[in-house]
């Protein structure tokens, strides 16, 4: 069976929500249901959860929700312009040699997404496991724009054009585009030994199939709790 690390990295210091990691939502606080959907998956693989935080606010509210750890984000991590990938490449090490263990697979669960099931993890592993060149995985959605279409930026003469050029009449017959929700990533172990981004040459996705979106601003969070408090999803987290 494979050895899986589920990642949950959770700084402290928030801008755009401020708290927001665990900032109750529906009664809970968002890091619970990352923390209960790292459970459910542990129940079907050989799983261990590792939390990455400078809070210690962060570290015992998780505790009292299940995950507990010695492991503090280092300083230099935890500030705005700190990149995910040295984060979870940190924590990855430090459970390696805390359990004298090669991991095969890490899933990092972004605390901010949580709109994803054990079903969603399940078939997205099993798409990289089954792509034997791809390196990492990420979800995605449905894009509702096209840079082939119906999206613009500015030239370098201030005149603005599409992102993208071609010759389609129609959004439907451009080419298929996906936004990063940012719920999950999976990455193969070697996957860290080479690439320095989430998106590579050997990337493969997910499609998430029902509603999943990134909680950037406050009304992102008014929404989602809307949701949850009226049973208006039709999945259960």
């Amino acid at each position: 069976m494979n050895n899986i690390l589920i990642t949950i990295c959770a700084r402290g210091g928030s801008k755009g929500i401020p708290g927001k990691n665990i900032k109750l939502i529906h009664g809970k606080p968002l890091i619970a249901y990352s923390i209960e959907t790292a459970h459910k998956f542990s129940k079907l693989h050989n799983v261990q959860v590792g939390l990455s935080t400078d809070s210690f606010e962060i570290r015992e509210v998780s505790a009292s929700l299940g995950l507990s750890t010695d492991y503090l984000r280092p300083a230099e991590m935890a500030t705005d312009s700190a990149g995910k990938l040295p984060v979870i490449k940190d924590l990855l090490l430090y459970h390696e040699k805390l359990n004298h263990i090669t991991y095969d697979y890490v899933l990092d669960l972004d605390i901010t997404s949580p709109l994803r099931t054990v079903d969603d993890l399940q078939v997205a592993l099993s798409l990289l496991i089954k792509n034997t060149e791809a390196v990492n995985l990420f979800s995605v959605s449905k894009a509702h724009r096209n840079p082939y279409f119906n999206m613009v930026e500015e030239q370098a003469d201030g005149f603005y054009n599409l992102v993208k050029t071609g010759t389609f009449l129609t959004r439907q017959s451009a080419p298929k585009v996906y936004d990063l929700n940012a719920s999950f990533y999976f990455f193969k172990r070697s996957f860290f030994d080479s690439y320095s981004s989430a998106i590579t040459p050997k990337s493969i996705i997910y499609e998430v199939p029902h509603t999943c979106f990134d909680l950037d601003e406050p009304l992102d969070f008014e929404l989602l709790n809307f949701l949850l408090s009226n049973k208006k999803l039709d999945f259960e987290i």
